[in-house]
């Protein structure tokens, strides 16, 4: 075993995957030699030169759309989109282009977009959004958002080797985390299969990203009152994994919703309804959530916290 952090694990999970397969390259603003915004890239260019570490120009509907033709043309482009709020300028070519080529022209697009989501920085309202909702329901997406080291070098390698786009999320806060992983990378993991990271019998918290770092700790503090959470850890959100959810609403008959952005149109919504209609007869209580408030980020740090989910 050894103690990595979650930026660590990415980078020696792409540099496998790109020794695994010569197609796979990476694009992104300041990747190469600055080693990316984070430093999750550093020293890649050093390895696999400028061919297949490429810096590009400030323009995400380019990097993105560039991207996607590679992808057609027989490659598998990781592209990293700086911070999630970037991503808006590039939802023209994910929805309209990458994510209808398969089902519309029968043309796979294995195409990566990893970006960092979330608050807790000081970073303000445009570098502080968790925007995954607005892709969470196209169809031809796939989300994958994990919450530890082991888990998204799993995801990141099934990511890679999918041929459907996926937009891969790594949370700011979960950059600097330590880790407990095994010497080797683990093997790649399914999209679209939550884990239960903490078992107990009181009431199931449903979340994913960093929220799942917070649910097993607030989980830890309910231990010390003899409340036991079940902690369903979503991993990935689409494809949604709502049996995983269901059995554990079996067994607690609570659900609480931890979601960083905020209440209106959320994911968390999504999945209330969806327990609703398939087992709302194991429901002693209604189902709550806990999301971001419906507002932008603040940028002073006590309005941050106040505006997101805590313990």
């Amino acid at each position: 075993m050894r103690n990595i952090t979650f930026t660590q694990i990415i980078r020696e999970t792409l540099e496998a995957e790109m020794r695994r397969d010569p197609t796979v390259f990476l694009m992104g603003e300041d990747i190469g030699i600055y080693g990316g915004a984070f430093g999750v890239t550093k020293g890649l260019i050093d390895i696999f030169g400028e061919e297949r570490v490429r810096d590009t120009p400030i323009t995400e509907q380019a990097i993105t759309g560039v991207a996607i033709g590679a992808a057609v043309a027989g490659q598998r482009p990781i592209i990293e989109i700086m911070f999630m709020d970037f991503i808006l300028l590039a939802t023209d070519q994910l929805i309209n282009m990458a994510a209808k080529l398969h089902p519309i022209y029968g043309q796979q697009c294995p195409l990566v977009l990893r970006t960092p989501p979330g608050a807790g920085r000081g970073y303000g309202a445009t570098h502080s959004q968790s925007l995954e909702r607005i892709f969470f329901g196209v169809p031809g997406i796939k989300i994958a958002a994990p919450s530890n080291a082991a888990d998204a070098s799993a995801l990141l390698q099934a990511a890679i080797r999918d041929n459907n786009p996926v937009i891969f999320l790594e949370h700011k806060l979960l950059y600097p985390m330590r880790f407990e992983v095994d010497d080797d990378l683990p093997p790649p993991a399914p999209l679209g299969v939550a884990k239960v990271t903490r078992r107990g019998d009181d009431i199931t918290i449903v979340a994913w990203s960093y929220m799942s770092v917070l649910a097993l700790r607030a989980a830890a503090k309910l231990a010390e009152d003899d409340i036991e959470a079940e902690v369903v850890d979503m991993r990935s959100l689409a494809p949604l994994d709502l049996e995983s959810v269901i059995e554990s609403v079996k067994s607690t008959g609570r659900v609480l919703i931890v979601e960083e952005g905020p209440l209106t149109g959320g994911i968390a919504a999504e999945i209330a309804a969806r327990i609703n209609e398939a087992a709302f007869e194991y429901l002693d209580y209604p189902v709550k959530r806990l999301p971001g408030a419906d507002l932008p980020v603040p940028y002073a740090k006590n309005l941050e916290n106040l505006s997101i989910p805590t313990i």
